[in-house]
């Protein structure tokens, strides 16, 4: 039986994870709320990635415990999380129209139609051969798909930058527009100052452990400065 959590879309429990003698989680607990856009910041190394590779099952605990909608990270959850990886994953052998029509396939909630508008707009051909699109536009094509899905669970890491500033705008834009109340969004970037104007809530990672977990709207109200330079501030940036 999945254990639930009605306020929480993500529970975290006790969450480490070790690669031999170095500890890149240590002890996390951690609850996501829905209908919520929350980024994931820290410096390098600090543990953002494996954070999402855990998530996503790509990686196992070293101890603790994750629930998605009250589920392990598996098969039940891959069908309700749309997970962008920081690396572009596309095979080159195919054409982007072949790549719809197998996510069409492989996933219930994906919406083809609002794959082909968010293509059209990009200016990106939907017959073109994956191997002949620049490396941006393979990332551009890539969070295509992600956000075409109806998703109770978007975790996006790094979602904005391999993209052109006006292509990085669309994106945000399309993320706002497409929001649904009751999904909940996990956003890991460096580029702070692009996103902060769409988060609400946000997580300081360091080496390992969450220095912070805040309204963003509270960090402006208490510090009178912005996300970006609270951020500088507190990681000496």
């Amino acid at each position: 039986m999945p254990d639930t959590h009605t306020q929480s879309i993500v529970s975290i429990q006790n969450l480490t994870k070790r690669y031999g003698k170095h500890t890149a989680l240590d002890n996390l607990n951690l609850e996501l709320p829905k209908g919520r856009i929350i980024g994931l910041l820290g410096p390098n190394g600090s543990g953002k990635t494996t954070l999402i590779k855990l998530m996503n099952a790509l990686l196992v605990p070293t101890k603790g415990q994750i629930f998605i909608k009250g589920f392990h990270p598996g098969i039940e959850t891959k069908a309700c999380v749309s997970y962008l990886p920081e690396r572009t994953y596309l095979p080159d052998n195919c054409r982007v129209s072949h790549l719809l029509s197998y996510f069409t396939d492989f996933y219930a909630d994906f919406d083809p139609h609002k794959a082909l508008s968010m293509l059209e707009s990009l200016h990106i051909p939907v017959h073109s051969p994956l191997k002949s699109l620049s490396k941006g536009t393979k990332e551009k094509v890539q969070i295509i798909t992600v956000m075409s899905r109806k998703a109770d669970l978007y975790i996006l890491d790094e979602p904005i930058a391999g993209v052109d500033p006006a292509a990085r705008d669309y994106i945000l834009k399309t993320i706002i527009q497409d929001f649904r109340e009751d999904s909940t969004i996990l956003l890991s970037t460096h580029l702070i100052s692009d996103v902060e104007p769409i988060l609400d809530d946000v997580i300081f990672l360091k080496e390992g452990r969450i220095l912070l977990q805040s309204c963003v709207e509270e960090i402006r109200n208490t510090y009178a400065k912005s996300l970006d330079s609270y951020f500088r501030e507190v990681f000496a940036c």
